[in-house]
């Protein structure tokens, strides 16, 4: 009887036993393996809460690994089991499930380019990023109303509107919106408070809070580098004599709703921006300006213009007296209209 018990025990042993190397041997030759060779690429998205079993899961089903217990094996024996980061990875066939799993534990994700253009103003900045599925439009603008953010910030305003730098970046497509404004924000700053524009920043008359502020004018009246100075100089000649700007693009800031076409009654609106109607310069920022404005709005060149006109072809007719602007107006924009 006892041999008999001894015979099965060993037999059942020896058999758990191959049993057991059977299955490591299946689970090493699956998690060793690519799927194949095939190097195209693929973005796999890891989502927010997902665990890891549902990752292996995505995986196998994408193409990307023979086995999900194989890949959860292999991400327990490296301790990985819960460092799986949220974000789109770019991944290929080709991949050993171990680099996998190194690429998804990284938070190396795909970036996706986004360029914003000089001259956007905070609700079109939104609504690109948006569009291009980088940000909840109104959880972005929330963030650049946030007055204890943008106080972290160290931006002396009430909002950030002026403030987020028109540039390309590279955002993921899980990169919180606070950390999109906060990234435009630094940008802002390595571009524009440097020493040099700083110190010239101290020889003008104006806060930096106002430069920033006639900036984003100077870049929504031209697109011309040629004239960005000179525009600077009309604005700066009447502030110094205490004239209305008389700008239509703070007339348009100022309306809640802008269909394209400003009217008499646009003229009257009763808002600080609506620099027909006050002296000054508005409270802040109307968009988001350029380093090139922002440079013109520091140093415009010396003129003794205090009018503009478009010649509706991009460029502007500047004028000394109000007479020879009203002849520019007539020649430029009546006559056109006719």
């Amino acid at each position: 009887m006892k041999r008999w018990f001894k015979k099965v025990f060993l037999t059942g042993f020896w058999g758990g036993l191959i049993l057991v190397w059977i299955i490591l041997g299946l689970f090493y030759y699956q998690g060793s393996r690519p799927v194949s060779s095939d190097p195209s690429t693929q973005v796999f998205e890891v989502q927010p809460g997902m665990p890891l079993k549902r990752v292996a899961q995505e995986l196998f089903h994408n193409g990307l690994i023979h086995s999900p217990s194989a890949f959860k094996v292999i991400a327990y024996i490296q301790n990985k089991q819960t460092q799986v980061m949220v974000g789109e990875y770019s991944l290929s066939p080709s991949m050993l499930p171990s680099e996998i799993l190194l690429r998804i534990t990284s938070g190396k994700t795909v970036l996706h380019p986004i360029t914003i253009p000089e001259g956007y103003r905070i609700t079109e900045i939104a609504t690109l990023l948006h569009t291009e599925g980088l940000a909840d439009k109104n959880v972005f603008i929330g963030h650049t109303r946030d007055q204890k953010l943008i106080r972290s910030l160290g931006i002396t305003a009430e909002s950030l509107e002026g403030y987020l730098f028109p540039e390309t970046y590279h955002f993921s497509k899980f990169t919180p919106e606070k950390k999109i404004v906060e990234t435009m924000v630094a940008t802002y700053k390595s571009h524009v408070l440097t020493p040099e524009l700083l110190k010239q920043a101290k020889e003008s008359s104006l806060s930096w809070h106002k430069i920033i502020t006639l900036a984003s004018l100077i870049e929504k009246e031209t697109g011309l580098e040629t004239e960005r100075k000179i525009i600077s100089s009309v604005f700066h000649n009447r502030l110094r004599k205490n004239m209305r700007l008389q700008t239509d693009p703070t007339v348009i800031y100022a309306i809640e709703k802008f269909d394209g076409n400003i009217r008499k009654r646009d003229l009257k609106i009763d808002s600080p921006y609506n620099t027909y109607r006050y002296k000054g310069l508005p409270p802040g920022p109307i968009a988001s300006p350029g380093l090139k404005s922002i440079v013109a709005a520091i140093s415009p060149v010396e003129s003794r213009h205090l009018y503009f006109v478009s010649r509706q072809n991009g460029s502007h007719y500047f004028s000394s007296t109000l007479k020879e602007h009203n002849r520019a107006v007539r020649k430029y924009q009546l006559n056109k209209t006719r």
